[in-house]
This record gives C-alpha cells, structure tokens and sequence, in this order.
C-alpha cells in the first residue's frame, strides 16, 4: 500500500525560518544601535567570557592606580518573565520592528530591549548579559560615593517607570581592595548589604580579586562530575572515557578560565590533579606517568590549554566584533593565563 505523504510542515524548515528571523532582527538591533555597548547577553561577538573582562579589567585598571572601588550587584525579581508586554512592545516599534515580528516567538531577544535604556543617565559603569547587572565606581572620594548613589536613585526610578522589581534581597556590595571606606548604599528605602565574596556569571569574585577560591570551586565541581563517571560508567576504554570526560569534566575547569586562571602553583595543580585523575581511569594507562598518557591520548595540560585558550580569544578579540574592546584592554590592564593582571 502507498503511504500517503504527512501534511504536517518539515521541522527543519521551521528552524531554518527562525534562524534567518532571529539573524534580521539580531541585524537590524545592530544597525540602529538599539542594544548599548554595555549588553553582553544574545548579542553577536560577545558572551560571558567577554562581560566579565570587560567589566573587571576596568576594576583592575583602577585598583593598580590605588584607587578604591565598589560594585553593586544587582538582581531583579524574574525579570524576562515579568516585563510588561505593553511596554515592551511600544519600544520595540519605536525601534522599527513591525506587528509580525513583535508577536513572533524570540522573547529573550525582545526583552534586551527592554533593558536597553536603562543606561540613560548613568555616571558610573554599568554592565549587563542579559538582566545580570552590575554597577561600579571609585569610592575615595564623597562624590564618587555620591555618584554611586545618584545612579542607584535612577536604576530604581527606572525600574518603576518600566513596572520592574529589584530583588533587593539579592542585590549586594562588593569593596573592593583594603582600606575602603565600606559605604552604605541604599536601593529604594532599602538598604544594600555588603557580601565578602559574589558570583558574577558563574565565577566566583572576591574583595581581593584572589582567585583560589575561584579554583577551588571548579576543582570541587569537575571532581563531582569525574566522580560520577567513575560510578557510573563500567567501561574503562579511551572511547568512553575521554568524551565524557570531555563533555562533562573538563568544561567546569575552563569555564571563562581565561579571567580566573590560577595565579598560585597550588591551584595550578589543583586543576590538573583533575586531569591526572581523569587519564588514570582508562584501561592500560595506569602504569603510565602523566605525560606520557597525555602524549597517548592525543591531549595537552590543562596549563597549555589555557595559554592556547587565551591567544584565541585574544585573536577573536582582535579580528572580531569586539576588536575594540580588546584594543580599550591593552592601552591598559590585559588579561593572561594567570588572571586578570594589570598593566604594572
């Protein structure tokens, strides 16, 4: 019997329209310049990696000046879930897009947008990946404080004005290096508690920019993973191994290792102890010392990987969208294999 072909539309031709849908919009955001410098987040070029060494090298630029610092972390209260839709729609036609492509299916693209005024009028150094926002500003001086506070009066007029809710639980204060004078913020009649330690997009900052704990944390987590591939995986073949060491290991030691990277031999080996422990898993290697299992199973030390990881990113940095930005580093602080360093 002759099967009768399906009347339901192919789902990959759906992916391919939304594709080309999500490219024109990302496109026409670009040319009219509807998402600021300061957003990181579903924007071409940039990510995580990208807003969190643009943002710190600054804060390191400042700190090797002996300057003193602050940075408040902001949090709003499920903030894409609870953008009004009447609101965001009038900026998204004030910004060119048409009905059909307002009720079109890319709702965390929108809702940059809605975000993307929320500059207007600040003094201080905002930086954004999608609603993750942090604000800093030098702190040795009254008007740097006072500046820090005028712009936290304004994000919260402007959260107002947009029907948005700071979650002022989670908003915190970081001082950065020694001898701040700690200043008191307040968001709205609240005030802003201070936090020895935060994380920013995964990584784990503290007062002093020491990334130990930062090493620590990913060790604790690639082990974890390691762990449970011990566990759970019977088979001690390379063709097992390895990719799951690959896929669900190794990525916790080099998420934006390129900021964290160790600056202490301690926690350089702390990182490689995972990989040491990883190769000895696979059958017949036991016996081998570590380099000569690296050499057998085609792999680089973590050490060299994140040098490698870092000429990359510097080549991207350069050639790319965000050429700039790498352009703004290297008249200042630069960012190496060991951390964020400054330019002393």
């Amino acid at each position: 019997m002759k099967r009768e072909k399906s009347s339901l539309p192919n789902p990959k031709i759906g992916k391919i329209m939304e594709q080309t849908l999500l490219e024109i919009m990302l496109r026409h955001m670009e040319n009219k310049e509807v998402i600021g410098d300061s957003q990181h987040g579903f924007t071409k070029g940039k990510s995580c990696l990208t807003n969190l060494v643009a943002f710190y090298d600054g804060i390191t630029a400042l700190v090797d000046k002996g300057r003193t610092t602050d940075i408040i972390y902001l949090d709003f209260c499920k903030a894409f879930d609870t953008v009004p839709h009447d609101i965001l729609v009038s900026k998204l036609e004030r910004h060119g897009f048409d009905g059909w492509t307002i009720r079109g299916q890319y709702w965390d693209r929108h809702c940059l947008i809605s975000v993307s005024n929320m500059d207007s009028g600040i003094e201080c150094t905002l930086s954004k990946f999608a609603d993750d926002t942090k604000l800093c500003g030098v702190v040795d001086t009254l008007e740097g404080r006072d500046a820090i506070q005028r712009d936290l009066d304004r994000l919260e007029r402007w959260a107002r004005v947009n029907l948005m809710k700071f979650n002022k639980a989670k908003c915190k204060v970081l001082d950065m290096d020694w001898g701040n004078p700690k200043h008191i913020y307040r968001l709205g009649e609240e005030w802003i508690e201070g936090s020895p330690e935060e994380k920013d997009l995964g990584v784990l900052i503290d007062e002093k920019l020491n990334m130990s704990r930062q090493c620590a944390l990913a060790a604790q987590k690639a082990n974890h993973g390691l762990g449970c591939i011990k566990r759970g995986v019977t088979s001690r073949s390379r063709e097992v191994i390895l990719p799951l060491y690959s896929a669900l290991v190794r990525p916790h030691l080099e998420y934006c290792v390129q900021l964290w990277g160790p600056q202490y031999r301690r926690d350089m080996e702390l990182l490689e102890r995972v990989q040491r422990r990883a190769t000895k898993l696979i059958r017949g290697l036991e016996h081998l010392s570590y380099e000569d299992r690296l050499r057998e199973l085609g792999l680089f030390s973590l050490e060299k990987r994140r040098l490698w990881g870092v000429l990359i990113v510097a080549f991207q940095y350069l050639k790319g969208p965000t050429g700039k930005l790498v352009r703004d580093c290297l008249s200042g602080s630069v960012v190496t294999g060991q951390g964020v360093m400054g330019s002393s």
